[in-house]
């Protein structure tokens, strides 16, 4: 596959490498490599013509909760736990419903597709039968995520509550099913958070995520109430990230992500450094729930893989181009009420958190260097600059992050393949 176009990838997080009607080589759906000119052994083939048009990887949304979709733009008038308990665990049992819960993940998985997420690592529901859903349907879209059923059996409504046993039986039953049914869709552990599993829970969690090799996602240091309970809960532990780490779900023995750490301790750190956990910045959530502003630029200059989620519904935008901008707003905000203006990110860092840091979870995507898997848009940027407006290739995708939309994504590729609508 050769396709033509205006070629732009991050091979880190400083700066965006540009080629202006470049030629990117696909081949068995990974990069070869980004070329000026084609090379003799490629002249003849057939070129995939995109002149004129930004060919960018694909977005990657490493945290979002899709049993929230339908409360998008609600909530926003209370903290976290407040939230939880008003808004989203009454949203969540509706997905007992097998006909509601089916509607909300076609429009979900639509919608991720739509706008160029072609890649995302997704809470399930606390029920197994509509965890299986979603992921039965995102197998059959032609997107790749990774989908956790969510494990509660403590501090949490009783009408949405498991018990330990069932809550580690019904989640090895789920690995067990989609091990190995497919490539691109995969489980992984979701303890929802501390407060919310039992010790038992966590160590058998642990456990399961061992002996399956399977990773692991949950949140950490979103709020500082959360905290505080956190602390009341295991006094005998050092922070919060030192309860996950004691039963296995800290990075060790296998990958993690953990969404929002906004307040951490330089132990926190330390111990994430370590174990090279992936960070995940929800911008719109946290500034939604009140929840604070994550140093991410600091949490970059540390080389931890930070990237970006949506964290619907906290977040009521599924759209990534919205969290890079306002990522890199709150991020002047929170540097200057610091005085502190070496904590900016910039547009490179911002399109590299949602690009290749995010994707590196997935294995080798989010970039056009060689060996990487060939997932891409296809941006016209024609309709968003004004009459006789001339940009560069770059300004180009400046102008598509900050006031473009989702109409300007033309075609989407994963590994090579076009993909076409989910569930016309």
């Amino acid at each position: 596959m050769i396709v033509k176009g205006d070629i732009l990838y991050s091979k880190n997080k400083d700066q965006i490498e540009v080629v202006e009607k470049g030629y990117l080589i696909i081949e068995d759906g990974i990069v070869q490599g980004v070329y000026n000119k084609l090379a003799p052994k490629h002249e003849g083939g057939k070129i995939v013509d995109y002149e004129g048009k930004l060919i960018i990887p694909s977005f990657v949304d490493l945290h979002l909760h899709a049993p929230q979709y339908a409360n998008c733009g609600l909530g926003t008038d209370v903290e976290l736990l407040v939230w939880l308990e008003k808004y989203t665990y009454p949203e969540e049992e509706k997905f007992k419903d097998e006909v509601y819960r089916k509607a909300i993940y076609k429009e979900l998985i639509r919608n991720l597709w739509k706008g160029g997420s072609l890649r995302s690592v997704i809470f399930g529901s606390l029920y197994r039968e509509a965890t299986e859903d979603l992921m039965d349907m995102l197998i059959e879209s032609g997107l790749s995520a990774y989908v956790g059923k969510v494990n509660m059996d403590r501090n949490c409504p009783d009408s949405y509550r498991e018990t330990t046993l069932e809550s580690l039986e019904d989640t090895e039953a789920f690995i067990i099913k989609y091990e190995g049914k497919s490539d691109l869709v995969k489980p992984i552990i979701t303890p929802r958070f501390v407060p919310h599993c039992t010790a038992e829970s966590m160590a058998g969690q642990g456990q399961l995520a061992e002996k399956y090799g399977v990773p692991v996602q949950s949140h950490i240091n979103e709020s500082l109430s959360e905290i505080e309970w956190v602390k009341e809960l295991h006094p005998e532990s050092k922070a919060y990230s030192h309860v996950y780490d004691e039963y296995g779900l800290f990075g060790s023995p296998t990958k993690t992500i953990m969404a929002h750490v906004i307040f951490n301790e330089e132990a926190e750190l330390e111990l994430m450094d370590d174990r090279q956990i992936y960070p995940v910045h929800c911008p719109e959530s946290n500034a939604n729930i009140m929840s604070g502003i994550m140093d991410a630029k600091r949490l970059l200059e540390r080389g931890l893989p930070v990237s970006l989620g949506s964290d619907i519904s906290g977040g009521h935008h599924l759209y990534m181009p919205f969290q890079i901008v306002l990522a890199i707003q709150l991020s002047k905000m929170r540097a200057r009420m610091e005085d502190d203006l070496s904590k900016v990110l910039t547009f490179s860092e911002a399109f590299y958190m949602a690009t290749k840091s995010g994707g590196s979870f997935f294995g080798k995507v989010g970039s056009f260097e060689p060996g990487y898997e060939g997932d891409f848009l296809v941006v016209d940027t024609d309709k968003i600059l004004t009459k006789g407006e001339v940009r560069n290739p770059l300004e180009r995708l400046q102008k598509f992050i900050y006031i473009g939309n989702q109409k300007a994504i033309k075609e989407r590729y994963l590994r090579g393949v076009r993909l076409e609508k989910p569930f016309k």
